[in-house]
């Protein structure tokens, strides 16, 4: 297999630390690797006793936050929201790629394994969310959610944060985008289908690749890929606009999909299509490269070569009109392709509407006598 410093050496990565294969099974990452803010870098070694064979299979463990506010605004020139709502810190479908995962260093936790294992529920997000837009200053703008972890993950179907929040806006009748992996968004038809009527609401799903076995080991706890081919049916039937995600584009894993995901998506019903280059900012460069090198070492050195030749050399770029797309002959292979693609099969842009929203009305509060 090699050292991972070989292949990635801007990276700083290496084989090293591993969590035992039986443990994780069913996860992405393969290491619990710490986060920057860490003063100490801790891994589980095998030391030969056979102590490590004795622990348990990594479980999933549900954390309660309270949350002072729920939507989050961005000033970012290249993407088309500014504000976003996660019902969900951590994500349970465990995609190794995803560029969210630095965001659990904030916690104390590893962005590796513990992203998807330590997930955090946003207790009485609805609530916090009807005070926000009641604000008398508040302007309506598509919110998007699912833009950093999945509002459809497993937690969902038993806590209901997304179900909640979705039920606010659509008596707020307030856009929302969304984007997801998961068949579950078809639980929500009865609210995603009249908004769409009011052209309130589209859905976005994430389709990384048609091969069931590589999307198991790329995303192994999100929905299979005909599972999100169908659902993306139903949403098409049921009146939503439903929009195909090709995102990540994975360089010598997945980059040969794109017209084929394409062309399957457009035929179930998706009439919206979009794709982002890998990003790996932050500790996401390590727990990635380790997992391709872990997954596939024959292609492991190619991937990187080729990630860093998008990202002018390094293994990434984090400036604007650059950091989703790339740069460099092989992203503008890439851009080419979808844009041709797109062209031929006739995706084109979905709009939706702000002018029917209707504040929640403010709970009545005591006047002041003085």
């Amino acid at each position: 297999m090699g050292h991972l410093a070989e292949i990635a050496p801007d990276a700083g990565a290496r084989i090293g630390g591993l969590i035992d294969a039986e443990r994780r099974r069913g996860r992405g990452a393969v290491s619990k690797r710490s986060g920057r803010f860490e003063k100490e870098t801790r891994e589980e070694i095998d030391d030969g006793w056979g102590a490590l064979g004795t622990l348990d299979a990594l479980k999933t463990n549900i954390h309660v936050e309270k949350p002072r506010s729920i939507i989050t605004k961005n000033d970012s020139r290249d993407i088309s929201f500014d504000r976003s709502i996660n019902p969900y810190r951590g994500c349970e479908h465990g995609c190794v790629y995803c560029f969210a995962r630095p965001t659990h260093a904030y916690m104390g936790l590893s962005p590796g394994l513990d992203f998807e294992t330590e997930i955090f529920v946003k207790d009485g997000a609805a609530q916090i969310l009807e005070r926000e837009l009641s604000a008398p200053n508040y302007v309506p703008k598509m919110i998007a959610i699912g833009s950093n972890t999945d509002p459809y993950q497993p937690a969902e179907r038993r806590h209901r944060v997304m179900r909640s929040i979705l039920e606010v806006l659509a008596r707020a009748k307030h856009p929302v985008g969304i984007v997801t992996k998961s068949a579950l968004v078809l639980r929500d038809l009865d609210l995603l289908a009249p908004m769409a009527e009011q052209g309130l609401v589209k859905v976005a799903l994430s389709v990384t690749t048609l091969d069931p076995r590589l999307a198991r080991i790329m995303e192994p706890r999100a929905a299979t890929p005909e599972r999100r081919l169908d659902a993306i049916e139903k949403l098409a039937a049921a009146g939503v606009p439903v929009a195909v995600m090709t995102a990540p584009i994975i360089p010598a894993v997945n980059d040969e999909e794109i017209e084929t995901i394409l062309t399957r998506a457009h035929a179930a019903g998706a009439r919206e299509a979009g794709y982002i280059m890998l990003r790996l900012p932050l500790e996401l460069r390590d727990i990635f490269s380790e997992w391709l090198v872990a997954n596939f070492p024959d292609k492991a050195r190619r991937a990187l070569s080729l990630v860093r030749s998008t990202r002018g050399g390094k293994i990434y770029d984090a400036a604007f009109g650059k950091r989703m797309t790339g740069d460099g002959p092989y992203a503008w292979m890439i851009g080419r392709r979808f844009e041709v693609a797109s062209k031929r099969l006739g995706f084109s842009q979905t709009r939706l509407r702000t002018d029917l929203f209707e504040p929640p009305r403010r709970a009545p509060q005591q006047l002041a006598l003085f």
